[in-house]
């Protein structure tokens, strides 16, 4: 398993779970600590940085988040435009994500449902959102990855296993999980048996402790965590999308310390 830190882009994510809002200094202390990526969330798709600014650094994911938070757009509005635009946000995303060989995410942007729009509705236009997203991410080289999110954010789809159902029902072949595991300490029972019978369909992880702080500053019990992940074959990213506290050094020290003591 790879290591990678979260950097925010934009101020629309400044009270966000990200451990870094400043790219250089991003640059300059994930390589002092030796992480192998950063996960970069921009508010447009032409924010994004030129590859150059990365300084050898890779790109684990692309955070699509501002699609919602900044510009109101969501897989499951009941606005047919608004549902457009929406794929048109992560489609050129996508494309400029393509530069760093890195898949998007989809998270808040899938929405919810309720205020006249049924459940079915709304899992049936994620589900077409979804295959035609994961479809030009093919194109691309790269999946698309889908991330289950916890009651309070999305009363769609909230454990692994509903996701895995999504994928399979729909046939969503270049779609992957995105396991957060502060998500996961919500609402799995069992996290570490979550991602097992998940298995194949893990795509990428968001390395949280239970209070969204760096791992080991809440009371999540991480090795059956780490256990059931090799014992699944992932050999992708713990990614820290965690909260800068008591500051970003601080968090981005205890993780690497952690993902050290856990994975290398």
């Amino acid at each position: 398993m790879k290591s990678a830190v979260t950097v925010a882009l934009d101020p629309c994510f400044a009270s966000g779970p990200f451990v870094f809002h400043d790219l250089p200094t991003a640059v300059e202390q994930a390589k002092r600590l030796g992480y192998d990526a950063l996960e970069l969330f921009p508010g447009d798709p032409q924010a994004l940085p030129d590859p150059a600014a990365l300084g050898g650094l890779a790109v684990s994911a692309v955070g699509s988040g501002a699609g919602l938070v900044k510009h109101k757009l969501s897989f499951t509005s009941p606005d047919a435009d608004v549902r457009a635009k929406a794929k048109q946000f992560v489609r050129d995303l996508s494309a400029a994500a393509a530069r760093f060989n890195a898949p998007v995410i989809i998270g808040s942007m899938q929405g919810r449902w309720g205020d006249g729009l049924t459940r079915d509705e709304a899992l049936g236009w994620l589900a077409e959102a979804l295959a035609e997203l994961g479809d030009h991410a093919a194109q691309l080289g790269v999946p698309l990855l889908y991330e289950p999110l916890n009651r309070y954010e999305t009363n769609l789809l909230t454990t692994l296993a509903d996701g895995v159902e999504l994928l399979t029902r729909s046939g969503l072949a270049n779609v992957k999980l995105l396991a957060d595991l502060f998500h996961m300490n919500i609402e799995e029972a069992d996290m570490a048996a979550a991602i097992r019978a998940a298995g194949r369909h893990v795509g990428h992880v968001h390395f949280a402790d239970s209070n969204r702080r760096a791992v080991g500053g809440g009371h999540t019990d991480m090795l059956p965590v780490i256990e059931a992940l090799n014992d699944v074959g992932y050999a992708g990213y713990l990614s820290a999308e965690v909260f800068p506290l008591p500051d970003s050094i601080t968090a981005a020290t205890a993780t690497m310390t952690t993902f050290r003591r856990f994975v290398r």
